[in-house]
């Protein structure tokens, strides 16, 4: 083995513990991000179903801009 291997598994062998804490703290990163995704998927899955729902209950398109101006017309129209 030549002295530039034995520099770097040297450094490697001290640099373990090191590691070893980082390694921790991205897995507990990496297992936190999936839980709060999973959440926000659900949720937002959640949303979408009220929001059908609410869509299948009330009549319309759900294009309120449209009902607007129609009344705007009817109201410029009567004055």
């Amino acid at each position: 083995m030549s002295v530039r291997r034995i520099v770097l598994v040297s450094a490697l062998l001290a640099a373990a513990p090191a590691l070893s804490g980082c390694l921790v703290i991205g897995g507990a990163a990496f297992v936190t991000g999936t839980a709060v995704g999973v959440a926000g998927d659900t949720l937002q899955l959640a949303g979408n179903v009220g929001e059908g729902v609410v869509r299948a209950a009330i009549p319309g398109d759900g294009d309120d801009d449209d009902d607007d101006r129609r009344e705007d017309d009817r109201d410029r129209r009567r004055d």
